[in-house]
């Protein structure tokens, strides 16, 4: 899973986007929490009134990109008597990390080092082949 496939499930349906210049990054899932993040004195707010999904989604990569490493971002929307249920986080703290086994951003543990003999991502016993021919 790339590392915004869950950003881009949800950026469709947004009121909004909002961002404290450091490290909380928000989709806003309806008007009451655009109107709480403006309460709240966030530096970054834009509304779906003002960008498309993709140029939301596009802002909120590049914001990403220059939050500091407590980043993440979290969908979140008005859920009456539990605030806290409102929250889904889509990508996690630390979730961006380097991987040890493949050197990408973003891949969660789940890689592959592509076949050298196919190309192939995964295990498609191209090595195991040519052992026995050996």
């Amino acid at each position: 899973m790339a590392l915004f496939d869950k950003v881009e499930e949800v950026i469709d349906e947004a009121r909004g986007i909002a961002f404290d210049t450091c490290h909380k990054i928000y989709v806003l899932m309806d008007d009451e929490q655009v109107a709480l993040m403006r309460e709240y004195e966030y530096e970054k707010i834009i509304t779906s009134d003002e960008m498309s999904p993709r140029e939301m989604l596009d802002t909120l990569k590049g914001w990403f990109e220059e939050s500091c490493g407590l980043r993440f971002i979290e969908a979140v929307k008005t859920v009456e008597g539990d605030a806290n249920e409102g929250f889904d986080t889509l990508i996690g703290q630390f979730e961006d990390e380097e991987c040890e086994d493949c050197g990408e951003k973003g891949c969660k543990g789940v890689c592959y080092d592509n076949c050298d003999n196919c190309g192939y991502q995964g295990n498609c016993g191209c090595d195991e082949d040519e052992e026995e021919d050996e």
